[in-house]
Parts: structure tokens; C-alpha cells; sequence
């Protein structure tokens, strides 16, 4: 039972992987990996490393997924100005 739930768990880590890639939008490709993550963070935690999954989860899903959303936010200000900095 454990090793059909390991297995589910990876396939849905490649699928979220996969539409990472596959999405020409940044912000679905971002929210993708912020799946990937929080898949990554549950094997973890079913692998019995309940601290890297909690580290998982707080700096891979929660900061890295901020980081992105601000600086695709920025980038589109500045595509609208014209490429100008104010």
C-alpha cells in the first residue's frame, strides 16, 4: 500500500513538473511549481524527514513561489512603461 502512494505521489510530481515547462504563461508556470513543491514537501514527510519537508514547504513553496510572483510583477511594470525606469 505504501509503495502505491509513493508512486502516485511521483507522478504527480512529474506531471506539475511537466506543465512547469509546457505553459507559456509565467504565472502558471510559477503556481506549477509551487505544486511541485508542495508535492516534493508531502514524499518528504512520507519518507519520515518531517524537517526538510517542513523546510520544503516554508522555503520552497511559500518564499521561492513570493519571490517569483514579485519579480514577474516587476517585469511586466516595466514592460508596460516602455522599458523605462522611472
Amino acid at each position: 500500500m505504501n509503495g502505491v502512494f509513493h508512486f502516485f505521489i511521483l507522478a504527480l510530481i512529474t506531471v506539475s513538473a511537466f506543465f512547469a515547462i509546457w505553459f507559456k504563461d509565467l504565472l502558471s508556470s510559477v503556481v506549477s511549481l509551487a505544486v511541485f513543491s508542495l508535492l516534493l514537501s508531502l514524499e518528504f514527510y512520507v519518507l519520515q524527514a518531517p524537517d526538510v519537508a517542513i523546510a520544503e514547504a516554508g522555503i520552497g513553496a511559500g518564499l521561492t513561489t513570493a519571490i517569483y510572483v514579485i519579480a514577474l510583477r516587476g517585469c511586466k511594470a516595466l514592460k508596460k512603461s516602455g522599458g523605462e525606469r522611472r
